[in-house]
């Protein structure tokens, strides 16, 4: 069944061929102010999104390897896409709450945990990864 989603005002939609099981945390200072918190993602494999009303998104290259795009009418922040040369090159991390029925997707990761402020803790046990050991993950092979 589609998993759908879309910004504040409606002008981007999002449709996913199927409803994401999980979802991860980053905690990251670019992902904290980005979206005014801790970022939860939904990982999507590149053109594995339908989107609609791509006209209505405005992308900022955020760092060396990635972009922040988010609906240029409303502001709602919409995903990050990889745009570092590699495998996971158009990979996109939809925030989890653009879509329009979360229910059932738990959250199984953290990252950049090592960033995280003191302010906040989640409860339950999830995968924990410092910044060092994301960008070893994705690092390209020498």
């Amino acid at each position: 069944m589609p998993c759908t989603g879309r910004c504040l005002c409606g002008a981007v939609e999002i449709e996913l061929s199927q409803t994401p099981k999980s979802t991860g945390a980053c905690h990251c200072s670019m992902c904290r102010k980005w979206s005014g918190g801790v970022f939860l993602g939904l990982n999507v494999k590149a053109g594995e999104a339908k989107i609609k009303g791509e006209d209505n998104i405005t992308a900022f290259t955020s760092s060396e390897w990635a972009e922040r795009c988010f609906c240029n009418i409303c502001g709602t922040n919409l995903f990050y896409r990889v745009t570092m040369d590699g495998p996971i090159k158009g990979d996109m991390h939809i925030g989890l709450g653009l879509l329009d029925k979360p229910d059932g997707i738990i959250m199984t990761e953290e990252i950049f945990v090592d960033e995280k402020p003191d302010g906040y803790a989640f409860a339950g046990d999830t995968k924990k990864m410092t910044g060092a050991e994301v960008f070893a993950m994705y690092a390209p092979p020498e």
